[in-house]
């Protein structure tokens, strides 16, 4: 799940090649992470995987955050940082709960419809002006997310919607992420994003039982599953702290196109994990997606380099 800031300082060439690479190893890694979370959510009910992935994301990050000294939070971000991570760990709820259902390429085709959304928002609580054109990118977009759901919808129910409330969700997040840019420290918000999510989760377990809520029991983990959970933890916050270092290494709109490889990814494993292949129609509404996608960053980069 990327979270580039858009006004990224410029950047050498050679440093822009280390931000891709890393990029790059970040989207091949992250899939490996869905397949844990599809694994688990064969037994276990959303909330507890990702209830899981972030207790052990925020153990890992602790250390490098004492090392690093970045215990003291910036005056005016500490409820902006508490947002980021009740937004994440919805959206990652969403995004593990789709996962239980759908095939992992089309649960990722349609997540990826998140940048247009994030058009969308940064004209709304960042005051971004949107031109005809990006609106006509965002409309296009949107068309291929309704091609993807369309067969979706019916062969896997509501089910399909869920990676759409990720996307919403982890739009959300993203906008909050650009306004603490340069205020904290990465790692900080790295950490405080994990320790947010696993009491607000944690939170949802004790309450949710108790209101009969579905999905949010609380099953104790055979041994496989902890040794998946632990993999899960880790190959999150690895895959995490790769995208950290690549947006500090290349602008966004340098890095933006490359996150789609995560899409390549997704569908190897999901066919070598899960004998899964996507749809026809899914090709097809995630190629106007990811067309769109680079279109908007590209419209973007050109905005940011006028000033504008």
């Amino acid at each position: 799940m990327i979270t580039f800031n858009a006004s990224s300082p410029p950047t050498s060439g050679s440093k822009s090649t280390t931000g891709i690479l890393q990029l790059c190893a970040a989207m091949l890694l992250i899939p490996v992470l869905d397949v844990f979370a599809k694994l688990l959510g064969q037994t276990l009910d959303p909330v507890e995987v990702t209830f899981m992935r972030f207790i052990v994301q925020t153990m890992l990050m602790a250390p490098l955050v004492i090392w690093t000294r970045q215990w003291h939070v910036p005056d005016g971000t500490l409820g902006m940082q508490f947002a980021r991570g009740v937004l994440l760990a919805i959206a990652t709820v969403c995004f593990f709960a789709a996962l239980r259902h759908l095939p992992m390429a089309e649960a990722i085709s349609i997540y990826f419809v998140q940048p247009l959304i994030l058009t969308a928002l940064s004209a709304v609580f960042l005051g971004e002006q949107i031109r005809r054109r990006r609106i006509i990118a965002i409309i296009i977009g949107l068309l291929g997310v309704v091609i993807i759901l369309q067969p979706s919808l019916v062969i896997f129910g509501l089910p399909a919607l869920f990676p759409l409330g990720s996307a919403l969700t982890m739009a959300g997040y993203v906008t909050i992420t650009r306004q603490l840019a340069g205020k904290a420290h990465p790692y900080q918000m790295q950490f405080i994003v994990g320790f947010t999510a696993t009491l607000f989760l944690g939170a949802i377990m004790l309450i949710g039982p108790i209101f009969e809520v579905a999905g949010t029991s609380f099953i104790m983990p055979n041994t496989q599953q902890i040794e998946w959970i632990i993999y899960m933890g880790l190959v999150a916050t690895i895959g995490h702290l790769l995208i950290v270092w690549a947006a500090n290494n290349a602008p966004a709109s340098v890095l933006a196109p490359f996150q789609y490889t995560e899409i390549i990814s997704s569908v190897i494993l999901g066919y070598l994990v899960f004998n899964d292949l996507p749809a026809k129609s899914t090709v097809l509404g995630v190629s106007m997606i990811v067309v769109c996608g680079i279109y908007l960053f590209h419209r973007e980069r050109i905005a940011n380099q006028q000033g504008r």
